[in-house]
């Protein structure tokens, strides 16, 4: 094991070498998927993506004779400290070799640039925050991840507990499939909520797509505020992911809440386009757009990533009505299963409904800290 070093990012190349070296760690596992390289650049191009009007980032790589063997961002996002009042800090995005030294040297340089800063506990890893992909795989290694969901091999936990850093959070990820679904309690459930409260769940509108993305951006950040790690979405950079998945999302997948004409609640599956993108190595050209056209006649299974409710609504019957309309739709696609992630481990609620629709946990990410 010959020696190596951490630099800080600071121009293109290095900017490149950073997002690039996944793709050549995980070259020969079968599970990992390449996200496209295109959209790996917008997220980290802090001049133009919205993260950034109340975030700043420091990437680091480790150098081992000039070629990259690691990588990690520190970040220090002010919507959080403002709403927690915590002075808490980040790090995300962390790949390394199974080599403990340099985990060590990843995570203490992201350290530092921290504590510098003011934080006074430092957590991850999010990439960038809770919003987007989070956490660091620790039981489920035998499938590929679904949609916005991380990857890594086995040996990254015991790198960064191996740096000094502790568990902070669980986060589970349950599958099931139209064969083991338990869905007619629910089903009667959310028909008597509907007739009771006057539930009505409906599809985002197509054609008035901004104005039912405002509709949710309010409900999002109110349903979701007292969850562990939440951090609220600034408006700008909630229409910009909204429109980062209009390519893929399938309307009759995307749900409001109402009673009597008040939105209330949101649900969000998306089709698992994993499932196309690991044919693509990460490009879109020459061939990648056409694999991704191809196989995505293949998917099968699709990940509910967001379902919540205001708070003043919890008992009326809205996530039942939710559940209930999810398989409904989904199974008239086409689809076979689906994922329910991520659930916090102490999430007692949500946990107890993913079992009672039949479906199974198979996957469990955590998050760290370190103060």
């Amino acid at each position: 094991m010959s020696g190596f070093e951490i630099v800080p990012v600071q121009n293109k190349r290095g900017l490149r070498q950073f997002i690039d070296l996944p793709y050549s760690l995980y070259r020969d596992d079968p599970y990992w998927v390449p996200q496209l390289r295109i959209a790996q650049k917008e997220l980290f191009d802090q001049n133009k993506h919205p993260f950034y009007a109340h975030a700043e980032m420091q990437p680091f790589l480790a150098l081992r004779d000039g070629s990259p063997i690691g990588r990690i961002a520190a970040i220090r996002d002010r919507n959080y400290i403002e709403f927690h009042d915590e002075q808490a800090g980040f790090f995300g995005f962390f790949e390394c070799v199974n080599e403990p030294p340099v985990a060590a040297a990843l995570l203490g340089a992201a350290r530092r640039w921290l504590v510098e800063r003011g934080a006074q506990v430092v957590r991850g890893p999010v990439n960038p925050s809770t919003n987007y992909e989070c956490a660091v795989l620790v039981e489920g290694f035998d499938s590929s991840p679904q949609i916005m969901m991380p990857y890594n091999p086995p040996y990254y936990d015991a790198l960064i507990r191996g740096a000094g850093l502790r568990k902070a959070k669980d986060l589970y990820a349950y599958y099931g499939t139209t064969d083991t679904a338990n869905i007619g309690r629910i089903e009667r459930v959310a028909a008597r909520s509907a007739e009771a409260n006057g539930i009505r769940i409906r599809p985002i509108r197509m054609k008035a797509f901004d104005k039912d993305v405002e509709l949710v951006w309010n409900v999002y950040n109110a349903a979701w505020s007292r969850n562990w790690g939440f951090v609220p979405v600034t408006h700008d950079e909630f229409k910009f992911m909204a429109h980062d998945m209009k390519a893929i999302l399938e309307p009759e997948l995307v749900l409001l809440g109402e009673i009597r004409g008040k939105v209330v609640g949101f649900a969000l599956a998306l089709p698992n386009i994993n499932q196309a993108l690991k044919h693509t190595n990460g490009r879109l050209l020459p061939l990648g757009l056409l694999k991704i056209l191809y196989h995505k006649r293949s998917i099968d299974s699709v990940r509910i990533l967001v379902l919540g409710v205001v708070e003043e609504y919890r008992t009326a019957g809205v996530a039942a009505g939710f559940y209930a309309e999810l398989f409904r739709q989904a199974v008239r696609l086409g689809y076979r299963g689906g994922e329910l992630s991520w659930i916090l481990e102490d999430n007692t609620l949500m946990n107890r409904s993913a079992k009672a629709l039949g479906s199974k946990r198979y996957k469990t990410y955590r998050i760290y800290e370190w103060n």
